[in-house]
C-alpha cells in the first residue's frame, strides 16, 4: 500500500509518480481560500474530470437494483479475510490487476477490522463490505484499474464527509489515489471522524481567508465551461507573446530609450514597456527632458504616437464604419465584433490585437452592473480606436519592432483606461504622463509599471516641437507653489481661479436685497466650492409695488443698486421679436437630438463670441445646454421654442457679454435690472434672456410697480423670489438718475434698509 506523503507546493498534486521524490500519494483537507487555492481547485477539478472521480454531496447508498445485482453476481456470503476479499475483487472489478487489487483488498481489510476492533459484530461488518463494493462498482469502476500508476488519479470531494465514506476514500488513496476534500464549513465535522489527522493532512497556506458563499464546483464548472466558450473566440492564437516590463531596470524613460535589440532575445517575444510617471522629478528640466525623449524617439525610426489631455471619442463616423449586429449573447457580440480588427500585411499582428481585444472585453463584462448593451459599447468603442491609431503605429510592423504610444494627462475614465489596456498588450511602449499630482490616473492595471515623484506641474501639451517647449524659471516656479499655498483650501482666491460654475437661487427677505447686492459672493451664505466648480449664490427676484406709495424713494433704492457691473432694461420689450439675429437662420444645424452643436457653433462664419476666452464660450455653452435641458421656458420641445433660445443666447448684446467675459465666480457678480412700469407683457426673447443670465451668475431683479403679473408668462415653473412691498402706482415714468439726490437716497436706505451710508 502507498505511504501518505506531505506536499511542499501544490504543484506536487500534478507531478507523476516516478517524479516524486518519495514515491507516496497525497490526501489533505482544505479549508480555506484564496486565490493560489482557488486555482488549484480549478486545476484538481480538471485532472479529476479527465482522470478521476467528482463527488458533489453525499455518495448515494446502494438502492434496490444495486444490491440486487450485486447479489445476482456475488452473492451474499461474507467472510472476513483478505482471501476472501481478494478472490470477491476478481470477479466484481475484473479490470483490476493483481498488485492493484491485493492493495485494495487489504485496504479493505485494514479498514473492517478497525470496526470490528470497535465492536462492531459481523453483520454490520457484512453491510459495510457490502456498501463498500457497491461503491467501487457504482462510483470509481473507472478508477480502480488506474491505482498506483504511473498517473495518479484524483477523488475530488466536496462537502461534509461522512464516517464510510472516509473509510472507503481512504482505501483508494492508500491503493494509490491522490484526495482532496473541500470543506466549506471548515474542519469540525471532520475531526469528529479523525481527531488526529491520521488519515488525511490539513492544509495551510499563507492568507487562507474563509471560502466565499458563492464558491462551489458548480461555480468552477461553469467557468471552466467559458473559458473553453471564450477560447472560441480568440480563432487561431498567435506564435508570439508580450514580455511587458519584466526586463526594465525601472528608469522611466530611459527604459523606454532602451533599443530593441538590448531588451531580449527570445525571438517569441517582444519586449514592451508599460509604465505611469506620477509628478515630475525636477520642473527646471522636465519639458526639455521630454522633448528631447521624443527627438530621440524619432531618431531611432521608431514610431510615435501623442495624444495630449485626452483621448478623442469615436466620431459619429468612426461609429457608424463598424460593422456590427444585433446580438443576443456576449460571445457572439465578441466574435462578430472582432472581425472589424484587420490587418492583412501581417497576421501575427492580427491575431495579436484580436486576442488582446477579446481579453480586455472579458475583463470588462466582469464589472458589476455590466450587461450586453454596455459590454458592446464598450467595444464598439475600442474597435474605433484600434483602426484610427492602427496605421499610426504598426504601419510595416515586423517583429520586433516596437511603437512607442504616450498620453500626457493619464486616463480621465474607464474607456480610456480599457483603450490602454489594450495597447500594453502589443508590441508597443505605453508611457502614461502624469506631472500634475492634483489629478488622478483612473487605470488600473497588474501590469503597469509606476515611477513616483513628489513634485507637481501642471502641464497640458506633450513638447512635440520646439515652439511648444516651454521652461520657467526657478523664480516662476516658487510663485507658483506660493500661489498654491494661498489659494488652496485658504478662503483666498486668485483672479478668474475657477472656470466653472453652478447658480443656486437664494431665498431671501426683501430688505436683504439691498445687503447681499453689493457683497462679494464668497461672502454669501452657501457660497462653496466642490470638485473645482464654484455655487454660486445669487439674487432672482421680482419687487412688486411701492413701499408706503412714495415715489422718490422707490426710485432711490433702485437707484442704490446700480453700480458698475450692472445692466438695466427700462423699455419693454429689450429684444424685439423682428430684430436681425443672424444666428436664426442656423438654429437647426446647432441643436440636434436636444445636444447643443458647440463645434457647429464656433465654426459658423455668423458666430459672435469668438474673441471671449476659451473657457467663457465653453461656460455660455455650457449654460445654453443647461437652460434648453432644463424647460423652464414655456414650449421647449413643444413649439420649436428650443430653436428660440439657441438664436437668443447666440445673439447677446456685447455689454452682456463683456460683462460675462470679467465674471469671477468668487467676487462680485453682475446684476441684471428690469424695470416694467406699464401694463406690457415682456417678450419670449426677454424671459430667455433673463433666465440664461441667472444660470450664469447673475443677480436678477424686476422691478414691477403696478405689481402686475407681466414678468411671469413665459417660464414654465417659479424661478423667482416674489416680494410684495407696498401699494401698487401706476403709470410712473422711469427717471433720469441724475436727478436722484443723494439725500433722498440716504433717506430710503435708512428707513427701508436700517442702515446708515
Amino acid at each position: 500500500m502507498f505511504e501518505h506523503k506531505e506536499i511542499s507546493n501544490l504543484n506536487d498534486f500534478f507531478v507523476e509518480l516516478s517524479s516524486r521524490q518519495s514515491k507516496g500519494v497525497f490526501f489533505y483537507r482544505i479549508n480555506g481560500f484564496n486565490n493560489e487555492i482557488c486555482q488549484f481547485i480549478r486545476k484538481y477539478y480538471e485532472a479529476a474530470r479527465v482522470s478521476g472521480v467528482i463527488i458533489e454531496g453525499k455518495i448515494p447508498n446502494p438502492d434496490e437494483k444495486n444490491l440486487s445485482y450485486y447479489n445476482e453476481i456475488m452473492g451474499m456470503n461474507f467472510q472476513m479475510s483478505l482471501g476472501f476479499f481478494t478472490s470477491s475483487l476478481m470477479k466484481w472489478l475484473p479490470r483490476m490487476n493483481d498488485y492493484q487489487r491485493n492493495n485494495v483488498a487489504s485496504s479493505i481489510y485494514d479498514s473492517l477490522d478497525s470496526l470490528r476492533k470497535a465492536g462492531k459484530n459481523e453483520n454490520m461488518l457484512k453491510n459495510a463490505y457490502i456498501k463498500f463494493m457497491c461503491w467501487l462498482y457504482y462510483k470509481f469502476e473507472r478508477i480502480v484499474n488506474q491505482l498506483g500508476e504511473e498517473k495518479i488519479p484524483k477523488i475530488l470531494y466536496e462537502g461534509e464527509i461522512s464516517s464510510y465514506e472516509l473509510m472507503l476514500i481512504s482505501v483508494l488513496s492508500n491503493a494509490g489515489c491522490d484526495v482532496v476534500l473541500l470543506q466549506y464549513g471548515g474542519d469540525q465535522s471532520y475531526l469528529k471522524l479523525d481527531p488526529d489527522s491520521v488519515l488525511s493532512n490539513n492544509l495551510a497556506v499563507s492568507d487562507m481567508k474563509a471560502f466565499p458563499e458563492t464558491f462551489n464546483l458548480k461555480w468552477i464548472q461553469s467557468e471552466i465551461l467559458n473559458a473553453m466558450n471564450n477560447e472560441r473566440l480568440y480563432g487561431r492564437r498567435p506564435e508570439i507573446s508580450n514580455c511587458t516590463n519584466a526586463w526594465i531596470q525601472g528608469k522611466g524613460l530611459d527604459d523606454i530609450r532602451t533599443s530593441i535589440a538590448n531588451r531580449g532575445s527570445d525571438s517569441k517575444l517582444f519586449y514592451n514597456c508599460y509604465c505611469r510617471i506620477n509628478g515630475v522629478e525636477d520642473k527646471l528640466t522636465y519639458m526639455n527632458d521630454l522633448y528631447q525623449f521624443q527627438l530621440e524617439l524619432k531618431n531611432s525610426k521608431r514610431k510615435v504616437v501623442v495624444v495630449d489631455e485626452i483621448i478623442p471619442q469615436p466620431s459619429m463616423e468612426e461609429i457608424n464604419s463598424i460593422n456590427r449586429k444585433n446580438y443576443s449573447k456576449q460571445d457572439q457580440m465578441l466574435m462578430d465584433l472582432s472581425n472589424n480588427i484587420q490587418y492583412t500585411a501581417n497576421i501575427e499582428l492580427q491575431r495579436l490585437m484580436i486576442q488582446s481585444f477579446v481579453d480586455v472585453i472579458l475583463d470588462e463584462a466582469k464589472i458589476p452592473g455590466m450587461n450586453l448593451n454596455k459590454l458592446t459599447n464598450k467595444a464598439v468603442y475600442l474597435v474605433c480606436w484600434i483602426k484610427r491609431y492602427q496605421s499610426m503605429l504598426f504601419s510595416n510592423w515586423k517583429m520586433p519592432d516596437i511603437s512607442c504610444f504616450i498620453y500626457m494627462g493619464g486616463c480621465k475614465n474607464e474607456n480610456e483606461a480599457m483603450f490602454i489596456r489594450f495597447l500594453a498588450r502589443l508590441p508597443v511602449d505605453v508611457l502614461i504622463l502624469n506631472p500634475n499630482l492634483n489629478c488622478k490616473c483612473c487605470l488600473e492595471d497588474q501590469l503597469l509599471y509606476e515611477q513616483n515623484f513628489v513634485q507637481t506641474l501642471v502641464v497640458n501639451k506633450f513638447p512635440q516641437e520646439n515652439s511648444d517647449v516651454h521652461i520657467g524659471t526657478a523664480a516662476y516656479h516658487a510663485e507658483r507653489e506660493l500661489d498654491t499655498l494661498m489659494y488652496q483650501d485658504s478662503g483666498m482666491y486668485r483672479n478668474q481661479q475657477y472656470t466653472k460654475a453652478n447658480t443656486v437661487t437664494l431665498q431671501t427677505m426683501y430688505e436683504e436685497i439691498a445687503l447681499l447686492w453689493k457683497e462679494e459672493l464668497k461672502y454669501r451664505p452657501h457660497f462653496s466650492i466642490v470638485d473645482e466648480v464654484v455655487n454660486i449664490p445669487a439674487i432672482f427676484a421680482k419687487v412688486s409695488g411701492v413701499k408706503d406709495g412714495v415715489v422718490p424713494q422707490y426710485w432711490s433704492g433702485i437707484k442704490a443698486l446700480i453700480e458698475e457691473n450692472t445692466f438695466i432694461i427700462k423699455k419693454v420689450p429689450f429684444i424685439e421679436p423682428t430684430a436681425a439675429n443672424p444666428m436664426k437662420a442656423h438654429t437647426t444645424e446647432f441643436l440636434k437630438n436636444g445636444k447643443v452643436q458647440k463645434a457647429k457653433i464656433k465654426g459658423n462664419s455668423n458666430y459672435q463670441y469668438g474673441f471671449l476666452r476659451e473657457e467663457i464660450q465653453n461656460y455660455i455653452l455650457d449654460k445654453l445646454q443647461l437652460l434648453i435641458d432644463q424647460k423652464v421656458i414655456r414650449g421647449t420641445f413643444e413649439n420649436g421654442t428650443e430653436y428660440t433660445i439657441v438664436s437668443t443666447v447666440l445673439n447677446l448684446p456685447k455689454d452682456i457679454l463683456r460683462m460675462i467675459q470679467k465674471f469671477d465666480f468668487t467676487k462680485k457678480n453682475p446684476k441684471l435690472i428690469y424695470i416694467n412700469t406699464g401694463e406690457s407683457m415682456i417678450p419670449l426673447e426677454d424671459s430667455i434672456l433673463v433666465a440664461f443670465l441667472n444660470l450664469v451668475g447673475f443677480d436678477v431683479a424686476f422691478f414691477v410697480p403696478t405689481g402686475y403679473q407681466n414678468v411671469e408668462k413665459h417660464f414654465s415653473r417659479q424661478l423667482m423670489e416674489e416680494h410684495q412691498i407696498g401699494e401698487y402706482v401706476y403709470d410712473l415714468q422711469i427717471p433720469n438718475w441724475d436727478s436722484i439726490t443723494s439725500n433722498t437716497l440716504s433717506n430710503w436706505r435708512k428707513k427701508i434698509f436700517k442702515r446708515g451710508t
